[in-house]
């Protein structure tokens, strides 16, 4: 007990030492021991390191799961160590929705037909989604996160510690400058001439006094001296060592680029198929002779493309034996039209397309509803609906 009641009795005269110094300094009535420029640099740099960390790290996590409410709930699992269970990505909820639409609307019917391809896509956007945000949680934020909750709570305690020694070491100093200015003073004070002998002795007692404060304050100065420079060295190692945290997250930066690279190659390649089945899907799309375009409010885009509609009937001998690319274009009825879309040709008689060309559509008896001709320059064919918005 007498042993606590003396540690907690130093600490706390340790405590009070260090807090005198530290308000001293703040008030500018005691030097303060500076650190080297280069160590100085490696403290700037170890906290832009952090900081620009912790700002990366949250924006990530903001960019792979945008539900702040699902973010928490993660961190919560994560705080009371146990796993996350795993959770439905909203492309794979959003296509799951389509299908069981279908199902209700009729598979066999264009708009069950088309919404069955369309969540089957949609699952497979969010399946490429899922594995992208698990593979940035393991090569990207892990690494990050480790860094902030391993190494730089080391370096904050080392430098913790190292801001202590250096008030300790202060104090020391001061102590020193105290005691040796009481020294002089005391040894200034005896008066060889004075006549009672008593204040002689107590001038003489108190400047003997004071030369033991000064070799005893010196010898704390020298111990304090040497417990900062090996925490100055300690913590100088430690911050050295955010070279090699800034090759690490470089690395694996170079991994989270790649797996966002390929997440994005994913979900162009599954929109560019969806946009070419959905093209050669027959019936997907009617069309509305009748259909007029507003005048004002929605673009010529939303209008529904007016074509011709098929001819009732056996099909004409003469007109059959012709393909669709010998057909003259009608007199009347052509239209301009862009192209939404980049559109490659799966044979001759269909017309290759690229995105934001002008091209001159028609329609011709006989021809899909879904298919309009296309012409631009000397060539011709035939060109999806779903890919054109017509101009006039």
């Amino acid at each position: 007990m007498d042993f606590s009641v003396k540690k907690l009795a130093s600490d706390a005269g340790v405590f009070f030492t260090r807090a005198v110094q530290f308000t001293e300094e703040k008030l500018g009535q005691a030097e303060k021991t500076e650190l080297d420029a280069h160590f100085e640099n490696l403290l700037s740099r170890a906290d832009s390191t952090k900081n620009w960390t912790e700002k990366i790290l949250r924006q990530t996590e903001v960019l792979l799961q945008p539900n702040p409410s699902a973010r928490i709930e993660e961190f919560l699992y994560e705080k009371l160590d146990r796993k996350i269970p795993s959770r439905i990505t909203n492309g794979e909820l959003l296509g799951q929705y389509m299908i069981d639409a279908a199902s209700e609307f009729g598979p066999g019917t264009p708009y069950g037909s088309t919404l069955i391809k369309v969540g089957e896509a949609q699952r497979r956007l969010g399946a490429a989604d899922r594995d992208f945000i698990q593979s940035s949680m393991i090569n990207f934020l892990t690494p990050l996160r480790n860094f902030l909750e391993g190494d730089w709570k080391t370096i904050s305690r080392e430098r913790r510690l190292l801001e202590n020694r250096r008030l300790d070491l202060d104090a020391s100093k001061t102590r020193l400058r105290k005691a040796k200015a009481a020294e002089a003073k005391a040894a200034a004070t005896p008066d060889f001439q004075e006549t009672r002998p008593r204040n002689y002795v107590l001038s003489a007692s108190a400047s003997a006094l004071w030369s033991e404060e000064v070799t005893k304050a010196e010898q704390e100065l020298r111990v304090a001296q040497t417990e900062f420079d090996r925490q100055a060295e300690v913590t100088r190692l430690l911050l050295e060592g955010i070279s090699s945290t800034h090759t690490n997250h470089l690395r694996c930066l170079h991994e989270f680029v790649e797996a966002q690279a390929t997440y994005y190659a994913q979900c162009y390649q599954y929109t560019v198929d969806l946009q070419k089945l959905l093209g050669r899907f027959p019936g997907a799309f009617v069309g509305n002779t009748n259909t007029q375009v507003p005048s004002s409010g929605v673009s010529p885009s939303a209008a529904t493309i007016p074509v011709v509609p098929a001819v009732a009937g056996p099909c004409n001998p003469s007109t059959s034996s012709l393909t669709f690319t010998e057909v003259s274009p009608p007199s009347s009825g052509t239209r301009r039209a862009r192209v939404l879309y980049d559109y490659d040709a799966a044979d001759s008689s269909e017309l290759e397309l690229l995105a934001d060309e002008l091209i001159t559509v028609y329609s011709l008896p006989g021809m899909d509803s879904d298919w309009l001709m296309g012409e631009k320059g000397n060539k011709k064919g035939k060109v999806p609906v779903t890919y054109l918005e017509l101009l006039n």
